[in-house]
Parts: C-alpha cells; structure tokens; sequence
C-alpha cells in the first residue's frame, strides 16, 4: 500500500474491494466500480489473517466508544454529524446509557480472520473509465480486512442508597474476571459464593465467552469486513473528484465534547425522568417533557449544521470557519452545557425535595394533579379531606421559554448568533429560604394529625397533591368538608395533652368527630 491510502473502520458497512468511495461524505456507492466482475476476482489477492483481540471499557463516552472500534477522527466527525448509518456490531456506537445513575462496563471480543486485496494488475487496467468523469468519488476500495466483533455490555442501575462509585468499581472487576474463569468438567462455571449471587446475564454472558471461539470459527465464512483501505482516484486519473481538505482533529475534538455535554445532559433528564415524583406530579413532569422536546429538536438541529457544513469543508466549498461558526453560536446559545447543567441541578433539587417529604408522609397516597383531588373530595363517602399541598409547582420556567424560542430562531440555517435573554426572576419555590421553615412546620403537623386520625373512620381521607395557592407558598395543609374547601391554611395545633384541636371543629383526644357540624 502507498502512503497516500487511508485506512477507516467498516462500522457495518457492505465495503468490499474495488467499491467506490466517497471521503467527503463518507458514503459508498453499491455496483459502480472501475473494473467488471471477472477483473475484480481473477487478481485478487486473499489470505489468512487470523487474530483475536480483547478490549474492556468502563465508559460509554463518544470517545471510548469510538476507540473501541478504532474509529478516525475524519470519520467520528462524519459519524458525529450523522453522515453515517453504521450496522452491526458497531451499532453499539449508538448504545448510550439512559440515566446518570447507570453503570456500565463493555467487554470487545475481536477476531479477524483473512485479508483481501486488489493487485497492481486490476489497477493498471480500468475497465471504466467514465466513472472519473462523474466526480462522485474519491477513492477505491483496494483491500479489506474480514472478521467479527461482540460486544457485551454490562449495565447495573445505582440505587439510592448505594455509592456509584464502588458499584461502578466491583462490576468492573466482575466483567474483567470474564476470560480467567474455569470451566469444570462437566461444563459448569468454577465460581465462589458471591459470584454465584450475580444475575442469570451474567452466567450467560460467562457461558458465552467461553464458547465465542467455537461460534465464530464455525460462522468464519459469515465474516464481515472490520476495516478497509481506500486509495485515492487522482492517483488513477487526474480529473478525478478529490477531498480538497480534511477537517482538523481540534475542531473534531470539540464537536465530539459538544456532543458529549448533550449526552452527559440527556443521562441526567432521564434520571430524574424515571423518578418518583416525576411521575407522582403533573406538573414536574410537563416540565420535563418539554425540556426533552427542545433538546432533541436542537440536538437534531446541531447535528443538521453538522452534516451540511462536514462536506462542504472536505470538497472546498467553505472553510473550517464555517465549522468554527457553527460551534461558537452553540457556545452562545441557552443550550451550553453550564446553562444545562445549572436546569438539571435545579430540577433535581424540586424533584428531590418532593420526594424527601413525600417518604416522610409515606402510606398516604400522592394524588398526581387537581382533577383527582376533585374525585377525592366529591366522594359521597368521603366527609372530610385533609390535604398536603404543594402550592407552587405550577409555574412558567423561564429557562425552558428561553430554549423554546431559541430554537424559533434557527441561527445555524444562517450560521449567525441571535441574541437570546434569560429572565432569573426571583429564587425558584423550592429554593427560596423564606418558604421552608413554613414547609417544614406544615408536613410535621400534617404528619402527626395524619397518625392520629389513622384508620379511625372511613369518612377521612388524607392525601398529598399540587393545588395552586400563591397565598401560600411552597406547601400548605388544606382543609375540605362535604366537597368544599373550608381551609387553605389548615393549623392544627397540639395542646398540652397531646390531642390535636383546631378552632370550629370538634375533636375527640386528636380525632375528627365527624358527627358534629362546622
């Protein structure tokens, strides 16, 4: 091979030799080649070529991941920029963890087995020629290297009372210990006691390992290609297409940061994505969902710029300017990873305090909006009401008002930066310090009302739900009789005996007496 080939990864692709390729795009185009069928395989030289490799990662940043498929830096940025479908095995490219509170661990068994290339002989010979004339390539595909890749992947989800970090390290060592187990005679793992405790997938991921080789020697016909050398056209033709310039591994190295600042992002939504209160309350969630919306519709969107401006650089149309352009409008935008991050943490603090004092309360059911606390309060069976409430989820965010009409703007179809303002306003209900000594006092009355009334009569009911009140902020105990709201400020206070009483109702040693009337 000359010094002028270029060596990429297959990445599932159908590149066989003498296939014509495209580096400004990275794309490849089926049954148009220089040569007719009976030159490409009467030359063509093949042989053995068999090697085994193991790779470990406890990683799935864009970086390792390509890394594990030693992917170039030209064509991670076209892979980046979604130019690229990639299948097979290198679909794991595409294997993101769904939550921060995730750890993984990938084990990379690969094997190669023969190398086909084409000869001094096929590339003095054209058979057509033509193809120069249409400038829809760049290279040939002159050689391939055949074999097969597995992925495991091993994922475990950190609960909350768990340190990430020592999970992160003991499912490492776990995966690691894979190629030295035993097999015992009569094919069953040698493991201890501990080891055994691991989830079936882990068995079978143990079985698997141990019979790869076997697998894939008896499939070696099924091979696939795992990397291919593309030789230049000009070398064959002056008048050939050409790849003018290559984009510069800085600038690919901040798309790949970029992108992974979104995805280290999206891990964090889809935590608190799958939490309780998430799910317990409507209007988190609504919050959620729509910041889910505008990022993947500007995750779209930068990927977009990407694929359009990646070509145009490599065929000499634009400059890496434009590519400069493009990364410097996102670092303007509201959707830089500190500005991200500052949302995130924000609405992990509001959904970590809801779920503290929804366990604090814990037996009384969490009613997700308004329209079931109608339910409960119109129930011909319920009497009385008693309601933890918080009164302020609802609310217009105006970090999310900032993305939305970001996004209406569309700066990267003109590659220029439009100004867009972020309203603070004032601290968010869950951080503001004037509202939780109140909050604090409602759900400790709220909680020792609760346990004294508890299973004392049907006709009570006590629950927690959002109902807005910006009289009182945070959270209130709200009263309802016989369907109507008697109290938005509930109080009930303790007397020197220990039962509970509140003014206008009459309570018996803490317990609503039901019979008698307002």
């Amino acid at each position: 091979m000359e010094s002028t080939t270029i060596e990429i990864a297959a990445l599932g692709r159908a590149l066989f030799p003498g296939m014509l390729y495209d580096c400004r795009n990275d794309s490849f185009f089926p049954g148009i080649t220089l040569w007719d069928k009976a030159s490409l395989t009467q030359d063509l030289d093949v042989r053995r070529q068999p090697n085994t490799d193991l790779k470990f990662s406890a990683s799935d940043s864009l970086s390792d991941q390509a890394s594990l498929l030693d992917v170039s830096a030209s064509l991670k940025a076209s892979f980046l920029g979604g130019l690229v479908e990639v299948g097979g095995s290198a679909k794991y490219l595409n294997d993101k963890k769904s939550s921060a509170n995730q750890s993984r661990v990938t084990m990379h068994y690969g094997q190669t087995t023969k190398f086909e290339q084409l000869t001094m002989t096929q590339l003095g010979k054209i058979t057509y020629p033509r193809v120069f004339d249409d400038k829809t390539a760049t290279h040939v595909v002159t050689a391939v290297l055949y074999g097969s890749q597995v992925f495991m992947v091993f994922d475990r989800t950190t609960a909350d009372n768990e340190d990430k970090q020592e999970v992160e390290g003991t499912l490492h060592v776990m995966v690691k210990k894979i190629p030295s187990f035993s097999i015992e005679g009569d094919g069953a793992l040698k493991m201890n006691e501990k080891e055994k405790k691991n989830p079936t997938t882990y068995m079978e991921a143990l079985q698997l390992y141990k019979k790869l080789p076997t697998l894939l020697k008896q499939r070696e016909n099924d091979a696939v290609p795992v990397s291919v050398w593309l030789y230049p056209l000009t070398q064959l033709n002056d008048g050939a297409a050409k790849m003018e310039r290559e984009i510069s591994t800085s600038l690919v190295s901040k798309i790949e940061n970029v992108l992974q600042e979104l995805e280290d992002a999206k891990k964090k939504y889809g935590a608190m994505d799958r939490s309780n209160a998430a799910n317990r309350f409507q209007d988190v969630r609504k919050r959620l969902k729509i910041f889910h919306n505008v990022f993947t519709e500007y995750e779209v969107m930068f990927k977009k710029a990407l694929s359009r401006i990646l070509p145009a650089i490599r065929s000499g149309e634009a400059t890496q300017t434009k590519l400069s352009d493009i990364l410097n409008i996102h670092s303007r935008s509201p959707f830089v990873a500190n500005k991200l991050e500052e949302w995130l943490e924000n609405a992990q603090g509001e959904i970590n305090l809801l779920s503290s004092y929804t366990a604090e309360l814990s037996g009384i059911p969490v009613l997700p909006s308004s329209v079931q606390v109608n339910s409960v309060v119109f129930d011909p069976r319920v009497d009385t009401v008693v309601c933890f409430s918080f009164t302020s989820l609802k609310y217009e965010d105006p970090y999310l008002s900032s993305l939305t009409k970001y996004l209406a703007a569309d700066e990267f179809e003109m590659l220029t930066p439009v100004p867009i303002s972020i309203d603070q306003g004032s601290p968010a209900w869950f951080n503001n310090p004037d509202f939780s000594e109140k909050m604090k006092e409602n759900v400790l009355l709220f909680k020792s009302f609760a346990d004294a009334n508890k299973g004392k009569t049907e006709q009570i009911r006590f629950v927690i739900a959002p109902v807005s009140d910006s009289s009182n902020p945070g959270a209130s105990i709200c009263l309802y009789r016989n369907g109507q709201m008697k109290d938005n400020n509930f109080q009930p206070v303790s007397n020197r005996g220990g039962a509970v009483a509140y003014f206008g109702i009459h309570w018996v040693n803490g317990i609503i007496n039901t019979a008698q009337a307002i």
